[in-house]
């Protein structure tokens, strides 16, 4: 099945949140929508599992209970134990008696939690409240798994085992869409969408994202700032050059998926500034 939104706009007043933005999710797939702090990530989420109405465009998805949506804050209730939050949950999606038990402990063992069942979920690091929240999101086996931020704040190895549970989940038929702000996360996704002020600027696999790439990469070994579109990379910068020439002493070269989403930003901007000069 294919769920998702095609050319949907939401609107908060005279504020445009989202602008004409289409996604597809596609069973047994993981999409990511990667965006800085106010893209509309979260906006677009919300208006995927109908939290929010679209001012246009079509929303498609399941039924509610064939969701499973975990917002950017924990998802589970504090003052519940972790066997007690699964329970809530599978019980609020029809999810009972020895079925519940076997998945709750399915699940439990495959998020590394089992020998926590009975801390409260206040009691829980980050990362494991995170993967809590996620099982919690998947008791009920959802068509559709909407995750917002899911792995924000999370040591390494809890991000690791967070993206092992979304990819069981993909490889199990669920449909996954999830935000991140990190963008070597987009590399574990069939297909990813670059999201800027409410706008889709790029979308594909993260190897369409690479080839689409305009102009030309350099780099230069300097201690200051080169001309140009240019951003430090370690110990030397990266500079971008839309017209094909590059400054004179960059290297060229070819441009990984971390390139591609700063170089598409920036050729966001330079046709919005375009735009803005010939109004």
């Amino acid at each position: 099945m294919t769920w998702g939104l095609e050319s949907a706009s939401v609107r908060f007043g005279s504020r445009t949140a989202l602008d004409h933005v289409s996604l597809r999710a596609e069973s047994s797939t993981v999409s990511v929508v990667v965006g800085g702090d106010g893209a509309g990530k979260s906006t677009l989420l919300r208006a995927l599992v109908g939290l929010v109405p679209l001012s246009s465009g079509i929303a498609r998805r399941p039924s509610k209970k064939e969701i499973g949506y975990v917002p950017a804050t924990a998802g589970l209730y504090v003052d519940l134990t972790v066997d007690e939050n699964l329970a809530f949950s599978g019980r609020a999606y029809g999810v009972l008696g020895s079925v519940l038990a076997k998945r709750s402990t399915e699940l439990l063992e495959r998020i590394g939690l089992a020998d926590a069942r009975t801390r409260l979920g206040g009691q829980l690091s980050g990362g494991m409240r995170r993967k809590l929240a996620v099982g919690m999101a998947l008791v009920h086996r959802p068509a559709l798994l909407v995750l917002d931020e899911p792995t924000t704040g999370v040591d390494p190895v809890s991000r690791a085992e967070l993206w092992r549970l979304i990819s069981a989940a993909a490889a199990d038929g669920t449909a996954v869409v999830a935000t991140t702000t990190y963008v070597e996360e987009a590399h574990r996704a069939s297909t990813v969408m670059l999201l800027e002020q409410g706008r889709s600027i790029g979308t594909g696999s993260p190897s369409d994202i690479i080839a689409s790439v305009p102009g030309k990469l350099g780099v230069v070994r300097s201690t200051s700032q080169p001309q140009g579109l240019s951003w430090r990379w370690g110990t030397t910068w990266r500079v971008w050059a839309p017209s094909n020439d590059l400054p004179e002493g960059a290297e060229p070269r070819q441009p990984d998926f971390e390139d591609a989403v700063i170089i598409a930003a920036l050729a966001d901007e330079q046709k919005v500034w375009l735009d803005d000069r010939a109004r």
